[in-house]
């Protein structure tokens, strides 16, 4: 019997040992095929949450709809907000609240901004400029550019200050300076304003950061404005500044068009 078990045992392993290698193979095409399904898969979900982090990031900037006008009184903004929301001339006067309203930009997707122009008082300015910012997609900073040069001073204390609240934003908005009022005889050039105010801020800058800091710990330190120990540029920072020169009553006087197809232009591309 002992003999007759070893046999059948002797075949049984013969029987095995035929077939082994094919049981290797199969094993191996199985094992391959698993590594090759969870490469699909890894790369499947790769794809969705790249998808749905862009989606995430869209929708947050897509709800940013607001285009802020800010600027020191009586740099035209609120003849700028009439005349591009209805291309007509109005007498305007120093507003001491906000106006805001839709404009659909001029571009093939019809896009709609809502235009916000926040008051230019000393007193008011910072307060509205705070509740608003949050919200901005951009920021057009109105200059006279006819008064600049007695009024350099005040205009670089105001676009620190916004250029700093702009840099403090998660998302942080496309920021025009519009060189408005280019129908009258004695006004600067965008390239002259750019220049002086460069220069202007960098003052600022080295004013600012020599001031004694707080006794608080615990408040955070302000934004530098540029590269350390470099002289100020508008390049230096983490936001593209554009320049552009307009008028908002134009070259004709009351009846005539307006000057500002260049801004009606950044206004579609950043939309």
């Amino acid at each position: 019997m002992a003999s007759v078990d070893s046999r059948r045992t002797g075949n049984d392993g013969g029987v095995g040992g035929a077939f082994q290698p094919y049981l290797d193979s199969l094993r191996q095409e199985l094992q391959q095929r698993d590594q090759t399904l969870l490469s699909v898969v890894v790369a499947f979900l790769v794809v969705l949450l790249t998808l749905v982090f862009w989606k995430f990031i869209r929708s947050r900037r897509s709800s940013q709809r607001a285009v802020l006008l800010v600027g020191l009184c009586d740099s035209g903004k609120t003849l700028l907000f009439v005349r591009l929301l209805t291309g007509l001339y109005r007498d305007t006067q120093t507003s001491i609240t906000d106006s805001s309203a839709a404009y659909r930009v001029n571009n093939t997707r019809g896009t709609s901004l809502t235009l916000i122009d926040l008051p230019g008082h000393e007193s008011l300015r910072l307060q509205f400029l705070e509740r608003f910012k949050a919200s901005a997609r951009a920021v057009v900073f109105v200059v006279d550019s006819a008064a600049f040069q007695r009024e350099v001073k005040d205009v670089a204390e105001f676009l620190y200050q916004v250029l700093i609240d702009s840099m403090s934003l998660k998302n942080t908005p496309s920021f025009l300076i519009a060189c408005n009022k280019q129908d009258i005889t004695m006004a600067k050039s965008a390239k002259l304003i750019q220049q002086q105010l460069e220069k202007e801020l960098n003052t600022l800058r080295v004013t600012r950061s020599a001031a004694p800091s707080t006794l608080d710990s615990s408040s955070t330190a302000p934004a530098q404005l540029g590269k350390k120990g470099k002289e100020f540029e508008f390049s230096q920072l983490p936001l593209k500044v554009e320049f552009l020169e307009c008028s908002a009553k134009g070259g004709r006087g009351d009846t005539g068009s307006a000057d500002i197809q260049d801004l009606e232009k950044w206004l579609a591309k950043i939309a």
